[in-house]
């Protein structure tokens, strides 16, 4: 059964419409990150769920109980915001007991509550200190803190991460991880970077310009892109999106790739998209993933269909554990993820194999997946 249930939600100022019809759902203990470039909503939408922005029309539900018309106190939900919000004059105790004062909680629960996050997010030692004196990692958990002792139904994160440096940025996922593995409270997580909802997500809802584009699993939505969009934005490196001609011999289907200075690349394409024949004839987008595209010795070896074709390497780059070539098909620059140990030169033609269990083939002019 869903927990927070979003149903037909549109959101406007005026004759602008910011978030058009939007249908989510996730279970309770569940995580769920809103994902998408700046702009498309989905800070939005966070704050609809929150109550800090009135919806134009729709529904949000949390466990049964409709909250789109009730006061934000009145949600039991609890927000962690990118700037952190802490009061500079109290300490860090008195930053994460504040809500609980106002509330009228007790002083021995407050401090018995203070204890409890302080030892879970490791700030005991900063208890007494101002926010001035903490470093950007420390008050984010500190900012944590403060919401955690709400111990709401819901917790709401809107870009917690964006104002901290990579490293820090990858410990404080990891932190955000571990706190819901162990609390089991259902959470929504909105950032633009598609790595954290990858990580982090046990649903991922990606959107742009205000419409829900895809709405699954972090697996479905990296290996089944509903179109473009999803494709290009969930990955890194990003999938590689190329323009590919179908050709069809009796019950066989295969897709032709331009070659620089070359003849076409023709890849047979496994039974299993017999969608593609309404294609042949015409071109497609073929999308394929640097890690399906690799040297023949490194290809999954799991794989039902694994075509080999010649391709002129342009640029490789080492990268540690994995070796980056750059080489040119149906048009476009793609990259391949091959082994570190291969054996790939720049100028050189080599043999790559394409997994084409993994690939995915898009219409052009809707860019809605096909097969």
């Amino acid at each position: 059964m869903s927990f927070l249930k979003i149903s037909n939600l549109r959101k406007s100022y005026g004759s602008l419409e910011i978030l058009k019809d939007i249908n989510l759902e996730i279970e309770k203990g569940g995580f769920l990150v809103l994902v998408g470039p700046s702009g498309c909503g989905k800070s939005t939408l966070l704050n609809t769920i929150a109550g800090l922005e009135p919806i134009t029309s729709g529904e949000i539900a949390i466990n049964g109980r409709s909250v789109a018309d009730l006061h934000p106190s009145k949600r039991d939900i609890a927000m962690v915001f990118q700037s952190y919000a802490l009061y500079p004059n109290m300490t860090v105790a008195g930053n994460i007991a504040f809500g609980m004062e106002i509330r009228g909680v007790p002083k021995d629960e407050r401090e018995k509550a203070i204890k409890q996050v302080a030892d879970m997010l490791q700030i005991g030692h900063l208890l007494d200190r101002k926010p001035s004196q903490l470093s950007g990692g420390q008050r984010q958990r500190v900012a944590m803190g403060r919401a955690l002792v709400r111990n709401p139904q819901v917790f709401l994160f809107d870009e917690p991460l964006s104002n901290l440096d990579a490293k820090l940025r990858v410990d404080m996922r990891t932190e955000i991880k571990r706190l819901h593995n162990r609390m089991k409270t259902t959470i929504v997580y909105v950032t633009h970077d598609q790595i954290e909802a990858m990580t982090l997500a046990t649903k991922i809802a990606v959107l742009k310009d205000g419409v829900l584009q895809q709405f699954g699993t972090p697996a479905e939505i990296y290996n089944n892109p509903a179109n473009m969009f999803v494709a290009d934005f969930m990955g890194s490196p990003a999938m590689n999106l190329l323009t590919a001609r179908i050709e069809k011999s009796g019950s066989d289907i295969a897709v032709s790739l331009a070659r620089p200075n070359s003849e076409p690349l023709k890849l047979a394409v496994p039974q299993a998209n017999g969608a593609l024949s309404a294609y042949a004839g015409k071109d497609v987008v073929f999308g394929i993933r640097p890690e399906a595209l690799t040297d023949p010795d490194g290809a999954d070896r799991n794989a039902k269909m694994v075509a080999e074709g010649e391709c002129l390497i342009e640029v490789v780059e080492p990268a540690g554990s994995d070796t980056f070539a750059v080489t040119r098909l149906g048009g476009k620059e793609i990259v391949a993820r091959l082994r570190a140990d291969a054996r790939i030169a720049a100028g050189q033609t080599s043999r790559l194999a394409f997994n084409l269990d993994k690939a995915v083939f898009f219409d052009p002019q809707s860019q809605q997946r096909i097969a």
